[in-house]
């Protein structure tokens, strides 16, 4: 798009500071092509803009929708479906500069921001009134609330704390004409009229552009302790997480590695995991007795089969545990590295009920066996939500071929144990194809009319979730 198109011409008057707002430049426009999915095709955006407000973001979309040219929400990029990649001569309207934390309210436990403020940044800033906002999405430290919303992100800890849309109080939204609504209520309670908010997260940006959010906040967690505990097999780790359930426990972190990954975080250098085993889980307790509560599970453990038992007595030794997860992306990292060619580590999201994680997992080892593929898989045990990441080399076109199929194989197989195929990454251009295969016909004709409802010229985030 040339700097004398209509959209960019009446930009230009609405926007008194457009020179800083809409931007064409090349690199730009590249840089905010897509965001950190493979296997996700990406068009060319003609113009980026970094609205500062909200009237910023109406007189937009409103002036597109007149236009009829498409708009594709975004925010970090940091997203793993291809929710936010642009379409050929879209405008790309990234929300990243609405980054102010407006109030944090300590008598109703409640937060309100823009959509463009960092995760870890906004639960910094609340626990200086003694407050948090648990949802803790892995890239927690770069993606914004918007994005989270966006996408219904989840995180290590939900299996306690509930994942972002359990939060989500209101919603100050401007339609794809420009309009602009709230959904919500400021109250702990209330059922007035259906529940658009619940509806818009998760929505990824087809529905409307969250301007604002109101979020609600919980007293600082307490210090917690940590178990990590290794397996001879995956069936006995799983043995162990049923046990755990069974026998009343909320951890607050409850997350497995598999064969693959486990040996990776060794080799990479954690002095707690020992090669070989077969699966190691990763426990974390902040009740109010987190001492009481790790030695049950511990025996719980034991009791599986688990080889391999360390607990943490200290804040120091609890983080060190933590660190054997949080060290799973740069030790993929490292032997992605170690492949040579261009290599990919391809990060995926399925969930299935947890009585079918262990059959799951083994699944996955046989589907790379079969391939020929690296399949590292971790994931959040307590709510069974795994994350088979497919490390390959892209340059190569058979292994490029192998790991797609690889990559579709898994998806088979977790809605075959009644699972889904997205517990928290959403559905982008990425899994439009397995959503028709969960979703039953009913079902889908009504999320397609929600989407006429509310874009009838299918101008926001085209081709994204469903189409119109």
């Amino acid at each position: 798009m040339s700097p004398e198109t209509p959209l960019l011409s009446r930009l230009r008057t609405l926007l008194p500071d457009h020179a800083d707002v809409l931007h064409t430049d090349p690199e730009t426009l590249s840089a905010h092509a897509r965001d950190a999915a493979p296997f996700s095709e990406a068009g060319l955006p003609a113009t980026v803009a970094f609205p500062r407000t909200a009237e910023h973001v109406q007189h937009i979309l409103r002036t597109a929708y007149e236009l009829g040219v498409p708009v594709v929400p975004q925010g970090a990029r940091t997203g793993l479906a291809g929710a936010a990649n642009a379409v050929d001569g879209c405008l790309v309207l990234n929300t990243g500069r609405m980054d102010r934390i407006l109030e944090v309210d300590p008598a109703n436990r409640l937060v309100r921001c823009e959509p463009g403020v960092v995760t870890k940044r906004l639960n910094d800033a609340v626990a200086e009134h003694g407050l948090s906002y648990p949802p803790d999405p892995a890239s927690w430290e770069h993606c914004t609330i918007g994005g989270n919303i966006a996408t219904g992100a989840g995180g290590i800890c939900c299996v306690k704390y509930g994942v972002t849309a359990d939060y989500v109080l209101g919603l100050d939204l401007v339609l794809p004409d420009g309009r602009r609504m709230r959904t919500g209520r400021n109250t702990v309670k209330g059922v007035a009229g259906y529940d658009l908010t619940r509806l818009l997260v998760g929505s990824e940006g087809t529905l409307a552009v969250i301007v604002g959010a109101t979020l609600a906040l919980r007293p600082v967690r307490p210090p917690a302790l940590s178990l990590l505990a290794q397996f001879p097999s995956l069936v006995q780790a799983g043995e162990a997480v049923a046990a755990i359930t069974a026998a009343g426990h909320v951890p607050s972190a409850l997350e497995l590695l598999d064969r693959a990954t486990s040996q990776a975080v060794a080799d990479h250098g954690h002095p707690l995991l020992e090669a070989g085993a077969a699966a190691t889980l990763i426990i974390e307790s902040d009740s109010a007795d987190p001492v009481r509560d790790l030695t049950a599970m511990t025996l719980l453990c034991k009791g599986a089969g688990a080889q391999n038992v360390v607990t943490s007595s200290t804040a120091e030794e609890s983080r060190r545990i933590i660190e054997a997860r949080r060290l799973v992306t740069p030790a993929l990292g490292a032997f992605a590295a170690s492949l040579g060619g261009r290599p990919t580590a391809f990060i995926e999201d399925v969930a299935v009920p947890r009585s079918e994680l262990a059959k799951f997992m083994g699944t996955i080892e046989e589907i790379a066996a079969r391939h020929r593929l690296r399949i590292f898989t971790l994931g959040h045990a307590g709510d069974g939500n795994l994350h088979p990441t497919v490390v390959f080399d892209e340059s190569d076109a058979d292994e490029f071929r192998r790991a797609q199929t690889a990559y579709d194989d898994i998806m088979a197989a977790g809605l075959a144990l009644g699972g889904t195929s997205t517990g928290e990454h959403g559905i982008g251009t990425l899994k439009r194809e397995w959503l028709t295969r969960e979703l039953d016909p009913v079902s889908l004709e009504l999320q397609r009319g929600l989407k006429r409802l509310f874009d009838p010229k299918n101008l926001l985030n085209p081709g994204k979730v469903v189409e119109a």
